[in-house]
């Protein structure tokens, strides 16, 4: 039993991080270097903690992306 639960794990663990790499992709930062991409993400999380405008401005950018699909 252990071993499936670990095996699904896994696999959604998997499919979490290619979702992720997908979003890299969407934004059309495929060809950007990883520190560059690792160091936004962190100025972006330190943004967001701060701001509640940032958050929702980006989330309605985000969304428009996605075709108001709310992903």
């Amino acid at each position: 039993m252990s071993r499936n639960v670990t095996s699904e794990s896994r696999k959604k663990d998997t499919r979490e991080k290619i979702a992720l790499g997908g979003l890299i992709v969407k934004a059309g930062l495929r060809y950007e270097k990883r520190a560059l991409l690792l160091g936004a993400l962190i100025d972006l999380d330190h943004r967001l903690k701060s701001d509640d405008n940032e958050r929702a401005r980006l989330t309605s950018i985000g969304a428009k992306a996605f075709g108001n699909d709310g992903q």
